[in-house]
């Protein structure tokens, strides 16, 4: 089979295609022929600045073609699979090839009506928007404000916004030519990350840039209000700044409800399908390219030039 892989960190130029067999799916894993492939922010980052070389792991969308021991079974928080089963879920091994070993913790079952592209680009992304907004504690009528709101998530969550009632949705780029694809997403306002003023403060800002955008996501704070830091950007917030405000900064990371969370993060994935048959969320496609395309998918992405959600299609 084919996979993606990378020797030496740098830029979309390090990654190259190789044969290699295929994996053997262990206890509780499942064997998966992709039919998408989602590129993520987090996975370009490691391979442009990790120390050294990582499986490109991420979001994986198919059919079941094999199964470790015991996934028939089905465990606390997991759906039980047999072959011929389509889905979705997080490989946190090579996940850019041909076939990926998948958790059955982390799959989840797409319905016959749905697109494996479509799928691929609406779990992970979506339990993120929904996690980070229950963070916020946000609550109708609040003001919201998301970074990197073109993204895949950041689409997502503008939609969650809206459809949870908040008053006023602010979306935050980089560069103009994103407007009307926010505005679409149901986004009432939109600012550019290098502006004087993101205009008037809101009670919630959520974050998916990091590093020197945190200064300004703080200052954008109404009194007693609450950011939510989401990135793998990091940066460093200024503890006086929050004081001056009475607010909160608050971290989330998907994994630690997947993993330490399973019944939750199962009811999370029922209501997201619920969210999308009913029309309230949709996932954005950028592009769609083929797996030997890597590096132009990873060149999307650090360009900041996508529309939502990049996917690699074997």
């Amino acid at each position: 089979m084919r996979r993606v892989r990378y020797e030496v960190g740098g830029g979309p130029e390090v990654l190259f295609l190789e044969e290699v067999p295929v994996p053997e799916p262990g206890p509780g894993e499942l064997l998966v022929r992709a039919e998408a492939i989602g590129v993520t922010l987090p996975m370009v980052r490691k391979v442009r600045e990790g120390d050294a070389p990582v499986p490109l792991g991420g979001e994986v969308a198919g059919t079941v073609v094999g199964m470790g021991e015991g996934v028939g079974e089905g465990v606390q928080g997991a759906e039980g699979f047999a072959p011929g089963d389509r889905v979705t879920g997080l490989c946190f091994g090579h996940g850019y090839a041909d076939l990926a070993i998948v958790h059955q913790a982390m799959a989840s079952r797409i319905p016959d009506d749905v697109s494996a592209v479509q799928a691929v680009a609406l779990v992970r992304s979506g339990l993120v928007a929904r996690g980070v907004y229950e963070a916020a504690s946000a609550g109708k009528g609040d003001s919201v404000l998301v970074t990197a709101a073109a993204s895949a998530i950041g689409s997502l969550l503008v939609q969650y916004a809206k459809a949870r009632g908040a008053e006023r949705v602010v979306a935050a780029v980089s560069s103009a030519h994103k407007a009307d694809f926010l505005r679409e997403a149901g986004a009432d306002e939109v600012v550019l990350y290098d502006a004087q003023s993101w205009g008037e403060p809101v009670d919630v800002v959520l974050d998916g840039v990091g590093g020197d955008l945190l200064a300004p996501a703080v200052r954008a704070l109404r009194p007693a209000g609450r950011l939510v830091a989401f990135s793998s950007g990091g940066g460093m917030i200024d503890a006086y700044e929050l004081l001056a405000r009475g607010a909160s900064a608050i971290g989330f990371q998907m994994a630690a409800i997947a993993r330490g969370k399973p019944e939750l993060y199962a009811r999370w994935r029922d209501e997201l399908w619920a969210d999308y048959r009913s029309g309230t969320l949709r996932p954005r496609i950028h592009a769609q390219l083929p797996l030997a395309e890597a590096a132009r998918a990873h060149q999307i992405i650090e360009s900041r030039s996508n529309l939502g959600k990049v996917v690699l299609v074997p």
